[in-house]
């Protein structure tokens, strides 16, 4: 039985959410990692499952529309179901796009019982669902028992629905129990748990719904297949033989909470915008524009005591185009820096194309330019040095500034690491202030990775060379890494890199390798296959050389 410490919880869910979130006629499927995530009404009377792969389903259901994932239109979607349910309290925690909750005590007596409580949640969570255009929520409500301890039968499906352009979602689901894993499974069956009886409506319930594979593995090969055989364990023997994890799985089982619900973060909205009417022609007032707004964006966040990590530049056009784009602020840019990367943004946003350049008008004009912060927090302030001198990174921050504003946006970069095989793939120069994530952990393990001595020159583009042997044939490379004959000649097309003339050839005391590195081996467009040398020359100078599709490459120096 639950302890008077485990608060009650009521559950909001909607069933199949992440399909809210897409367009498609009925049945239509959300795919996430090769497999179905979620599925419509029409899906499912087909034999469509969540769990089940592609080709699967598409066999039991031909006429099935396939859409990928979008988290973000998701948690768009399903806000105003937050706000509906804001309404009864604030204390709101989001568990996920689709499913809500919140403490029981203070607004069950608010609102006249739990029972109450629940049927006006219910109400208010489908009422703000119709009124959102895209998709409407189906009408409908969820029978609440009151005294039913055992597992309930969910709602019965809707049928399915005529074909549409957005398929409506099942009506939103509501239960109560003791603790948020038991409110969960309580709205995913549609009832009202009684207070102290949530170990009681747990113990049907397979082992698996605990959310630990592993565990549920192993209390089924020693026959403790259901929830309520696996809490009937003394909590001391669970400790010891299963460990931490072991022991929240062993709360949860008994109907006690592991952890207090968490309301979601409210951010103040501290944006500023301006907005053009009639819509401006031309870029260059923008900017005088954008200097204002730093201001003011710097006079917010100092009066709210915030940081940001981030600054979004949002700008639209009266025909409906928009751009955006993130810039690193990290507290570090004065007003005049900032707005100099707007007018650096829209130049770059003019070059490829998106607006019309400098001094044409686009088709509609300007009609909004706005800066949003991304990444709140405290402001932590700065603190000085010894004897009140400035900070170092104050002077740097400010003198690449002034170095940004005479040499441009890309005038000023810095490296990064990178993740790759090549000497040349492990950095990259990115502009100074722009954000930059690597394709890979630069750390990772990287199979045909060279050893850690690396070349200290490598070259832009790699140079033609031939590699050959004693008897002046070809050096190749086989699929299996395999070389021909030992390299005994390096013949240089010409140029620097040989120190020579044209056809320039010099004689190979020393070698190592291959080194051979497949990637992209899933995409044909992007495969490729090569293997990398490192040798030593007569002269004593090492180079590192490629072979690819047969041929060779002089790819970097050693010193």
């Amino acid at each position: 039985m639950a302890d008077d410490r485990t608060p009650r919880v009521l559950v909001v869910w909607c069933p199949d959410w992440p399909v809210a979130a897409v367009t498609g006629d009925d049945p239509v499927a959300v795919t996430e990692g090769g497999r179905i995530l979620a599925c419509s009404a029409g899906a499912r009377a087909a034999g469509v499952r969540q769990g089940q792969r592609l080709k699967l389903a598409k066999r039991l259901c031909p006429a099935l529309e396939l859409r990928d994932r979008d988290p973000e239109a998701e948690a768009g979607r399903f806000e105003p179901a937050v706000a509906a349910v804001e309404a009864f309290t604030p204390r709101v925690e989001v568990v996920r796009p689709g499913l809500c909750a919140i403490p029981v005590k203070g607004p069950g007596r608010y609102f006249g019982g739990e029972e109450a409580l629940a049927a006006k949640v219910r109400t208010a969570v489908a009422d703000a669902l119709a009124r959102e255009p895209v998709p409407d929520a189906a009408p409908g409500a969820v029978s609440v028992p009151g005294t039913d301890a055992t597992p309930a039968t969910p709602a019965a499906t809707p049928p399915a629905p005529t074909a549409t352009e957005h398929p409506p979602p099942p009506p939103a689901q509501v239960g109560v129990a003791d603790g948020l894993f038991a409110a969960v499974l309580a709205a995913r069956a549609g009832v009202l748990v009684p207070a102290g009886r949530t170990a009681e409506f747990l113990a049907p319930y397979p082992v698996g719904v605990l959310g630990d594979e592993a565990l549920a593995e192993v209390l089924g090969r020693l026959g403790l297949p259901t929830v309520g055989a696996f809490a009937a364990l003394p909590p001391e023997a669970v400790v010891d033989r299963f460990g931490p994890a072991g022991a929240v799985a062993h709360r949860l089982a008994r109907g006690l909470q592991p952890r207090p619900l968490v309301p979601r973060d409210q951010e103040p909205d501290l944006a500023v915008e301006q907005r053009f009417d009639p819509p401006e022609p031309l870029a260059e007032p923008l900017v005088f524009v954008a200097r204002t707004l730093a201001e003011q964006l710097h006079q917010r966040l100092a009066g709210a005591g915030l940081t940001c990590r981030r600054v979004a530049v949002e700008v639209a056009c009266a025909d409906g185009r928009t751009a955006s784009r993130l810039w690193r602020y990290e507290g570090g840019l004065s007003a005049t820096a900032l707005a100099e990367r707007v007018r650096w943004q829209l130049q770059a946003w003019q070059g490829a194309g998106t607006f019309a350049a400098s001094g044409e008008a686009p088709d509609a004009g300007f009609a909004l330019l706005r800066l949003a912060p991304d990444g709140l927090s405290p402001d932590q302030g700065r603190q000085l040095a010894l004897w009140g001198q400035a900070v170092a990174d104050d002077r740097v921050e400010r003198a690449v500034a002034r170095v940004q504003a005479v040499l441009g946006h890309a005038g000023l970069r810095r490296i990064e690491p990178a993740g790759g095989r090549g000497p040349g793939e492990q950095a990259v120069k990115v502009p100074w202030g722009e954000p930059y994530e690597a394709a890979g952990p630069a750390g990772a393990p990287w199979p045909g990775r060279l050893p850690d001595v690396w070349p200290a020159v490598v070259l832009r583009e790699p140079v033609p060379v031939r590699v050959l042997d004693e008897a002046g044939l070809p050096v190749t490379v086989d699929g299996r890494a395999g070389v021909s004959a030992r390299p005994a000649l390096v013949v240089f097309q010409g140029g620097r890199p040989g120190r020579g003339g044209q056809g320039r050839q010099e004689r190979v005391d020393g070698w190592t390798g291959p080194w051979p590195a497949v990637e992209y081996w899933w995409d044909q467009s992007l495969a490729r296959r090569r293997a990398r040398f490192q040798v030593v020359l007569g002269g004593g100078r090492a180079l590192l050389l490629t072979v690819e599709g047969g041929a060779w490459y002089l790819e970097a120096g050693y010193d």
